[in-house]
């Protein structure tokens, strides 16, 4: 007699997916891990340690505390502003290593959500590399669109060797 668990398949990632789903995966569950632990590292330091950074760099570069990015900085340097921070990172990371950990187990889900974020990136490196033309924003560019091809791909061929 068998039941319905004697019936359920073994794990069997599709055959059709790109052997890159693994290294994006390493790629995003890295990028989560760091995400991570740098929330950790805000809710432990807390404000202090980044605003004594801020006024150092303030006086080394004599910079003016009262506008620009500084005053930006110094606002948003408190208690409130760091557990806020923190909560964006850990969602950001959380968020990659759920990309990650479906990316590692071939789930179309995952190269939906991992092609929609890189692929929502990639104006913005556009943009950097037509203003600034270095090879640095060239490489972004260049990961970014095999990032989306690989997963655009991994989704094509789903779809077309389904019906």
């Amino acid at each position: 007699m068998t039941t319905d668990d004697d019936k359920k398949a073994p794990y069997n990632p599709d055959p059709h997916a790109h052997p890159g789903l693994h290294v994006i995966a390493m790629v995003e569950m890295a990028k989560g891990a760091l995400a991570l632990i740098a929330a950790s590292g805000l809710e432990i330091m807390g404000p202090a340690p980044l605003q004594r950074a801020l006024h150092a760099l303030i006086q080394h570069f004599q910079l003016d505390p009262s506008s620009g990015i500084t005053a930006w900085l110094a606002g948003v340097l408190n208690p409130t502003g760091i557990h806020i921070a923190a909560a964006i990172a850990a969602a950001y990371g959380l968020l990659h290593l759920i990309e990650g950990w479906g990316l590692w187990r071939a789930k179309a889900w995952a190269s939906w959500l991992g092609c929609l974020s890189a692929a929502a990136y990639l104006p913005f490196d556009i943009t950097a590399f037509l203003h600034h033309r270095h090879w640095l924003e060239a490489v972004a560019v260049a990961i970014n669109l095999l990032v989306v091809w690989v997963l655009a791909r991994d989704l094509f061929k789903r779809r077309h060797s389904q019906g």
